[in-house]
């Protein structure tokens, strides 16, 4: 099974063929394309190859299955000791789930 390391949203993920994840929000499409920093199999250790800054004439293509999906909500509480002032926010985080369809070679 091939694996490969895409980079989106500032982050680095590790996919495979079929693989369904959260990643940052991205525009509503039906399709993504994305190109890989490193690629490698499973079976055979020798085929590792690794992209300077993307491997040349691999895509991975995936499809978009939520546009929108929100997160948990994280609590933030500001505190300032001995100056009565405390404050509280939240923040809930938007992501888009994609499903990884293929990785070309």
């Amino acid at each position: 099974m091939k694996q490969a390391v895409i980079e989106t949203g500032g982050k680095q993920y590790l996919v495979a063929k079929n693989q369904e994840f959260n990643i940052e929000l991205v525009d509503v499409k039906k399709q993504l394309s994305f190109d890989p920093l490193l690629v490698f199999d499973d079976k055979d250790d020798k085929s590792v190859q690794i992209g300077t800054p993307t491997v040349k004439g691999v895509k991975v293509t995936a499809k978009v299955v939520e546009p929108r999906v929100k997160g948990d909500k994280i609590t933030i509480f500001k505190f300032k000791a001995k100056k009565r002032v405390s404050k509280k926010t939240g923040h809930r985080q938007n992501y888009s789930t994609i499903k990884i369809t293929d990785i070309k070679s």
